[in-house]
């Protein structure tokens, strides 16, 4: 679960701001992450939205339409979820509620990113089915799938569970039987 931005970083965390300041840094970070991933969500909407105007969509199977139809909206659902921070944040400007805007937005950001993630795989599935079959799709789409699931999901978990082993290691000390560098003696 990820750590909630609002709250104090690690233990050995050296900043000493205020609530409101770390409210209005987490604010910052998350719009910064939400510029890099609004711009991908633009584009594959932008693509998506032109292929209904393409010749060849006609020729596209009952699969492969509703394949884009899917991969559309949830293109559209992403972009909703990316850009409601800045319409919450807007909205409550000035209300004294900014941790409560950060916590909001960085669980909308978390839901833009697991359906931008479906959003990627359906526009791969329908563009390599197109391209060369149902199977190397269906294959293709899984993959980004997998690929986002792991670059999204399991390496910050991963990263998450190292730190917290090794901040656990600096406050207890290495393990018995290993030197100080906590390697095995």
């Amino acid at each position: 679960m990820p750590a909630d931005p609002t709250r104090p970083g690690r233990t050995g965390d050296p900043r000493t701001e205020t609530p409101v300041q770390r409210a209005d840094r987490n604010f910052g970070e998350l719009l910064q992450e939400l510029r890099v991933t609004q711009t991908g969500v633009q584009i594959l909407f932008a693509f998506l939205l032109t292929l209904a105007f393409t010749p060849r969509f006609p020729d596209l199977d009952r699969v492969q339409r509703v394949t884009y139809v899917v991969a559309l909206c949830l293109s559209v659902l992403a972009a909703a979820l990316f850009t409601a921070p800045a319409a919450i944040h807007r909205y409550l400007f000035h209300q004294g509620v900014k941790s409560d805007i950060v916590r909001v937005s960085s669980r909308l950001t978390e839901l833009g990113l697991g359906v931008l993630c479906l959003a990627l795989s359906g526009a791969v599935l329908l563009a390599v089915d197109v391209a060369v079959g149902r199977t190397g799709g269906l294959v293709a789409g899984g993959a980004t799938l997998l690929v986002c699931a792991a670059l999204w999901v399991a390496l910050p978990w991963h990263v998450q569970r190292v730190v917290a082993t090794r901040e656990a290691t600096d406050r207890t000390g290495p393990p018995a039987g290993t030197d100080d560098g906590g390697e095995p003696s």
